[in-house]
């Protein structure tokens, strides 16, 4: 019972990592604002019967449990999602922001309008949830961020400009928010997920390479993410903030974060022609690859 007596926020929770990470926070002693609009993948439509099942399983575990159908996409709708753990469990003690939308598209075909949708749900829902929390969180000087990133912004992806942009955005709020609160005893961090979901159900499997690619990404079931997320919530996690984490199945990775990896240095300064004489094929060996996820975790999961 990790959580005893805490209240947590779960954004995107009608299924999927969601509801697996709201479960377990249930099942950790703590109490959730089960939050979902009921949107198709692209963001479409609007249901409360996602947000309402979750919200049964919690119970029929013996948890407790409310529902809110506030998108996070706007400030006006983060309070209320905040509101609603202040109205029914009377305070706020941990945010997950783990609502998203799909609209793939390479890039030279994306309608601004896809880059829009998935900013405003992803990148800003989070700002926007989190900053309506932040005013409780200071007032007790506690509290606990868990952020969903992922490799397609971390390292790189086909197709995925808004959301790649969104999600590496994530990572640069979440250790904003580190920064910023530490002093009250609050902590931020990330958790790129691996799993099978809604979210990874369009990749491609056409060639046998891409249906052995999507077996393997069949195995990552929603539910192995849950753990760290409950962890990283909890007070056990002290320690932990400013951190980016992935988890791949068994698997539990700390992700590195941008630092200098070469230098050159010339006294009298540069000009465009000694940089391509002498800092170029100095910086060259060091260059990085264009990576996707699946070229940097190229093994089977375990």
């Amino acid at each position: 019972m990790m959580l005893e007596g805490k209240v947590a926020i779960v954004t995107g929770a009608g299924g999927g990592i969601g509801r697996e990470i709201a479960v377990a926070m249930a099942l950790a002693g703590a109490s959730v604002v089960v939050n979902d609009i009921g949107a198709s993948l692209a963001g479409q439509g609007l249901s409360s019967s996602p947000a309402e099942q979750t919200q049964q399983i919690i119970a029929q575990r013996g948890g407790r449990a409310v529902v809110s159908t506030d998108s996070v996409s706007s400030w006006a709708s983060a309070q209320r999602i905040v509101q609603a753990a202040m109205d029914g469990f009377g305070r706020i003690d941990i945010v997950v922001n783990n609502a998203g939308i799909l609209r793939d598209t390479i890039f030279h075909k994306m309608a601004p309008e896809d880059w829009l949708q998935v900013i405003d749900v992803h990148l800003n829902g989070s700002f926007f949830v989190s900053r309506a929390a932040a005013e409780h969180f200071r007032a007790q000087n506690s509290g606990a961020y868990v952020h969903m990133t992922s490799t397609s912004g971390l390292v790189g992806n086909f197709g995925q400009a808004n959301y790649s942009a969104a999600k590496l955005g994530i990572v640069a709020l979440s250790k904003s928010i580190a920064l910023d609160m530490q002093r009250f005893g609050v902590r931020s961090n990330c958790i790129a997920p691996f799993a099978w979901s809604r979210m990874t159900s369009s990749i491609p499997a056409e060639t046998p390479e891409q249906q052995a690619r999507v077996a393997k990404l069949q195995q990552l079931t929603p539910d192995k993410n849950a753990p760290l997320a409950v962890f990283l919530a909890s007070d056990a996690a002290h320690a932990f903030t400013g951190q980016v984490f992935a988890t791949r199945y068994n698997e539990i990775f700390l992700m590195s974060q941008s630092r200098p990896i070469r230098s050159v240095h010339r006294s009298e300064g540069w000009t465009p022609a000694s940089i391509a004489e002498h800092a170029a094929p100095a910086l060259h060996a060091s260059l990085l690859p264009l990576d996707r996820s699946q070229d940097v975790f190229g093994w089977d999961p375990v």
